[in-house]
Order: C-alpha cells, then structure tokens, then sequence
C-alpha cells in the first residue's frame, strides 16, 4: 500500500514512517523540511506547506491513504487558529487529490470521563489547552466530512518522549472514552501509537470513528 505522512520529521511523524516502512509499505514521507528524512526503496520524502493546498495535494497524489500528524507547533502563539487551518487544508488537499482515506493523529483531549471531555476539566494543563482544544473542534469539523473515508484517532493521555517502553506490539482499543490500565493510567508509547495506526491503514477497522488505544 502507498501510505502519504504529512508531518514526517516530528516526533510520531518519524516512528510512524519507520513502522509503514519495516510493513513493507510505500512510504510518501512529507514535511515542510526533509532533510532528516532517511529515504530508500520504501520511503520517499517530499517537501510540502499544509497551508498551500495545491501543492500538498500534487505530494499526496498516488497515494491510497494519507496518514496527518501535523502539529501547528506548541509554543506558537497562533496554536489554535493554525491548527484548524492547516487540518482543514489537510482535508482539502486529501479531497484534491483524490486519496479516499485520511487519518488524522488528535489529541486525548476531546476523550470523555463521566460524561465531560478531558479539555474541559480544572486540572487540565493550560500550557496544552489551545492545542487540544483546537483538535477537539477539528474533529467536530471532521464528522461533517461526506466524500473520504476519515479516522480520527486519540492517543493515551500519557503519550510523550519519557515513555520508555518502546515497541511492544501490545495495545487495547477504546473510543470515546480513555484505555486505563490496572494502576488507573492511560499509558501508550510513540512506538506502539505507530503499530496502531499501521494496524489501521492495514484494517480500516474505525471507518468514520475517533477510537483511541493504551497499554
């Protein structure tokens, strides 16, 4: 399968591209720099602003699913309004294109406890509030979208580069509420966020679904 990554050179970009690749995909690795892209038979990097719809869509042509973690920055000052805009320009050049699948990587802050979403709560970190409340609103956008076959996916609220469990293959899925393992803590590493969602470009399991996983 022909797998585009928009974002390839971020901190899932990277393990993503590596996952698709050791599958034996075809992988279309975009970002807007790729010199730190390590290109071979499997991995083609391709330069591309999300913001230039046009040329994002002539990058992503050819591909049979495009797999977007973008991320607008989370020190930028525009954080909210440049993740909406480039999420929406991910969609349109998706469309342009013509690729039927888009998979989107959120955040675990539009998941529910108790009815309420994580986003909302008092104890909510305000340093990733802007972030993740723009990635709730997108999926809200996204659950309009009529003409491709999108997923959106949540990872583990605790989902960062001090997860040192590396790739284990292991995960339980979820929807709209989080995976807690047994010490009550939803708990994935970036390397495992890669094989579920290569696990997802392979089965389509969430057509039309956000679905989050954790240990």
């Amino acid at each position: 399968m022909k797998v585009a990554v928009i974002g390839a050179t971020g901190f899932v970009g990277q393990n993503l591209t590596a996952e698709l690749a050791n599958r034996g995909h075809q992988v279309i690795a975009i970002a807007r720099n790729v010199g730190s892209v390590a290109q071979n038979d499997q991995v083609t990097a391709k330069t591309a602003d999300v913001s230039d719809v046009e040329s994002l869509a002539d990058a992503l042509k050819g591909a049979d699913v495009v797999v977007s973690a973008f991320n607008a920055g989370w020190t930028n000052p525009n954080l909210y309004a440049d993740f909406i805009k480039g999420s929406e320009a991910v969609q349109a050049a998706v469309k342009t294109a013509g690729v039927p699948r888009l998979i989107v990587i959120g955040g675990a802050g539009s998941l529910f406890i108790d009815g309420h979403q994580l986003v909302d709560g008092p104890d909510f970190p305000a340093e990733y509030k802007a972030g993740a409340t723009a990635a709730r609103d997108y999926l809200n956008i996204l659950k309009n979208e009529k003409e491709i076959n999108w997923t959106f996916f949540s990872p583990a609220i605790e989902m960062h580069p001090g997860i040192d469990t590396g790739r284990t293959g292991n995960y339980r899925l979820g929807l709209e509420n989080p995976v807690f393992n047994a010490e009550g803590r939803s708990i994935l590493s970036v390397q495992d966020l890669a094989v579920v969602i290569a696990d997802e470009v392979a089965s389509n399991q969430h057509a039309k679904q956000r679905f989050t996983a954790a240990y």
